[in-house]
């Protein structure tokens, strides 16, 4: 069939302009996609020769890492999911998802909000996803009297590794957290108290 022949029928490969967010509803499905894959290999493994690289938004307000890695990609990261990582969660309540990876010998857990993920991929049958992400991330309100957020201590974030690995070994349990007040970091208006 011809590419003419498609057109004249209304299979035009890209979707024109329509008044139905057809767009959204189809990159809906594709995460959607994404997740079984994911609850499957958190239920039954990886079979085979099948792996999975995920990129995520590392600036993405939710997105909980170590801060040594945040500062070696502080826009986007992507983590191959293959032979060695170890409590994968997908959690559709809240939108997470959450895996154990060691990155230059250190375990560490990372959570990723479903909607910081920008590509995910199954090399071993050429299968490639890409989700669109706003560049700028969502501003989340911060509710008076709630000006602190827990973070990484710095001790968990010795990360050695050049780029983002597959996990190597045990998830760390000890890890705390520090408060940091966010008063400091909301921003002023102009003529507003300095």
């Amino acid at each position: 069939m011809s590419d003419d022949h498609d057109e004249e029928n209304g299979f035009d490969a890209a979707i024109p302009d329509s008044l139905m967010p057809y767009d959204s509803w189809i990159e809906d499905s594709y995460r959607h996609v994404m997740l079984r894959a994911l609850d499957y290999a958190a239920a039954h493994g990886l079979p085979g020769d099948h792996h999975f690289y995920l990129t995520f938004r590392t600036d993405w307000p939710g997105v909980e890492m170590p801060d040594r890695l945040r500062a070696q990609y502080p826009h986007e990261i992507t983590i191959v999911l293959q032979h060695q990582f170890w409590d994968l969660k997908v959690d559709r309540a809240r939108q997470i998802v959450s895996v154990g990876l060691s990155f230059g010998g250190i375990p560490s857990t990372l959570v990723i909000p479903v909607a910081a993920i920008s590509a995910f991929a199954d090399p071993h049958i050429r299968l490639a996803l890409r989700f669109s992400v706003p560049e700028q991330p969502p501003v989340a309100a911060v509710p008076e009297g709630e000006n602190v957020v827990p973070v990484m201590p710095a001790a968990a974030a010795q990360v050695d590794a050049p780029a983002a690995q597959e996990g190597e070994g045990e998830k760390d349990r000890g890890e705390g957290s520090q408060v940091v007040s966010l008063a400091a970091f909301r921003k002023r208006g102009p003529g507003g108290p300095g």
